[in-house]
């Protein structure tokens, strides 16, 4: 399998632009994969934010020694 990255836009249509120079080079008929990330924006990313420091607050930095518990293969 081949991958390719690049990037676009939404038409409000709901079509993704694919380049001409990456088109060009898909055989005509081929079956794709097709993954789509995007970055979240305004008030989807200040909520995820907000979230993630609240999660994290409850850990202190004596919490880091279960983590070298479960990541030390040594110990077992």
């Amino acid at each position: 399998m081949k991958a390719v990255e690049f990037e676009s836009t939404i038409t409000p249509g709901g079509e993704i632009a694919i380049p001409r120079e990456i088109a060009g080079e898909i055989p005509a008929g081929e079956q794709l994969r097709v993954v789509v990330m995007w970055e979240p924006s305004g008030p989807d990313l200040a909520w995820r934010l907000a979230g993630r420091e609240r999660f994290e607050s409850a850990y202190c930095p004596e919490d880091a020694a279960y983590e070298q518990l479960i990541d030390d293969t040594a110990a077992r």
